[in-house]
């Protein structure tokens, strides 16, 4: 009878357990790189095919107001802590405040019992100098690039788990990131896991070595056109795994990118100059030149996708405000986290807008930029902290300023609300 009885409570303990773990969902968060909206079919793009994740929006929700920063090394801040970088010290390029090593959404993930793993992009230190930064950050695993070190994408330096691989000779590095996250995946998929893919697609290549680093199948390094449906064919191979691993319907994959599109893309090397071709796409009919780098919508407004399949409704879209801070919360609502302690988040949980009836408090969205310029922002109108007002969605090059007269009262009331709110912690 005891033995019964201490089976009965292994048994109760185990399905305890199991129904814990299946509560939260493996995560597959991806950011890609210079990728604006006009670059995705799904969003009404003609220049690329990107069939994989116009089959992910088909079959999830489309954000159609998600902002980030206009350039990359900001929005890694803001993703990884759920702050704003003025309110972090506004690190410099290639930096991370040591005193937040430990408020990261991998550090939030770890503690609430999933195994962690990022490959692709780092960019917030030299590896060769910190090699430990990424567990520092949080993740258990890691597979990066050496930025500024090394090459990204042909025969590229990698540092995993902090040493450098030596048998990258000969291969494409986005192919060995999706490789390393599918075994990462495949290891944990028990769960719960969260991978990390911070693509390096559609960058450019590293241009400051003292040598260029190698040319591609093509006799020259790949063209914007081959990035961008590189970039689809990297993401339906992660999708594939996950169904192969048969965890496809416990997985959430969250898709977005960290600014607009490059307004150029190097293409070769010669007699130590890069060349750049222009990168203009073509958008419901229209030519759009890239925007990376501007504060308009084209550098800030970025295309994001959600997936998970029995939870989200097939070919939803949403226009709720998003903006990158607020990535740490929903992990942690997603993940039963905790968020850090005794730190003042600018992010708001979006894990609600999952659902049909989901909601977030989110009623402005924000985006800076160097020389303390910054914006907030509703759906269609923005306030820049110098004054200047524009109607985005009539005007997205933001060519004809506008005066508080022009804005309806409630948009302006919250623009100004948002806008003192920032200026009060300056």
């Amino acid at each position: 009878m005891l033995r019964f009885c201490l089976l009965m409570v292994l048994v109760i303990n185990g399905l305890v357990s199991t129904a814990s773990a299946a509560s939260k969902p493996n995560i597959l968060f991806i950011l890609a790189d210079d990728v604006g909206r006009e670059v995705l079919g799904c969003y009404g793009g003609e220049s690329y095919k990107t069939p994989r994740l116009d089959q992910l929006a088909a079959t999830g929700k489309r954000f159609e107001h998600c902002y980030a920063m206009p350039v990359c090394h900001p929005t890694r801040i803001a993703l990884l802590t759920g702050r704003y970088p003025r309110h972090i010290g506004s690190p410099k390029w290639g930096t991370f405040p040591e005193h937040a090593e430990r408020q990261t959404f991998a550090h939030v993930m770890k503690s609430a019992g999933y195994a962690t793993a990022i490959a692709g992009k780092w960019q917030i230190c030299t590896l060769g100098k910190e090699p430990d930064h990424p567990q520092r950050l949080g993740f258990d695993e890691s597979s990066l690039f050496g930025w500024h070190e090394g090459a990204r994408y042909h025969e590229p330096m990698i540092y995993q788990n902090g040493k450098v691989r030596t048998d990258t000779a000969g291969k494409y590095g986005p192919d060995l990131y999706v490789d390393f996250l599918i075994d990462f995946m495949q290891r944990h998929k028990d769960g719960p896991f969260f991978a990390y893919y911070s693509m390096a697609l559609c960058h450019d290549v590293t241009d400051d070595l003292k040598e260029p680093v190698p040319y591609g199948e093509h006799g020259r390094y790949d063209n914007y056109k081959e990035m961008a449906e590189n970039m689809d064919r990297c993401v339906g191979r992660l999708v594939d795994a996950l169904d192969r691993m048969g965890v496809r319907n416990e997985t959430l994959i969250l898709f977005t990118t960290d600014n607009g599109t490059a307004k150029r893309s190097i293409i070769r090397a010669e007699k130590g100059k890069y060349l750049r071709d222009p990168v203009v796409s073509v958008m419901n009919g229209k030519d759009i030149s890239g925007g990376k780098g501007d504060m308009t919508d084209w550098g800030t407004r970025v295309p994001t996708i959600a997936n998970w399949p029995g939870v989200i409704k097939p070919g939803s879209v949403d226009n709720s405000l998003i903006d990158l801070s607020d990535f740490l919360p929903t992990f942690a609502e997603l993940g039963s986290g905790k968020l850090p302690s005794a730190v003042s988040l600018d992010g708001h949980s979006f894990a609600g807008l999952l659902t049909e009836d989901g909601s977030t408090k989110r009623t402005w969205a924000y985006a800076e930029s160097r020389g303390n310029r910054y914006f907030v922002k509703t759906q269609n109108w923005k306030l820049y902290n110098n004054g200047r007002l524009f109607h985005t969605e009539r005007d997205p090059n933001e060519k004809r300023q506008l005066s508080e007269s022009d804005v309806p009262s409630a948009d302006l009331a919250v623009l100004k609300q948002a806008m003192d709110t920032l200026k009060t912690r300056e």
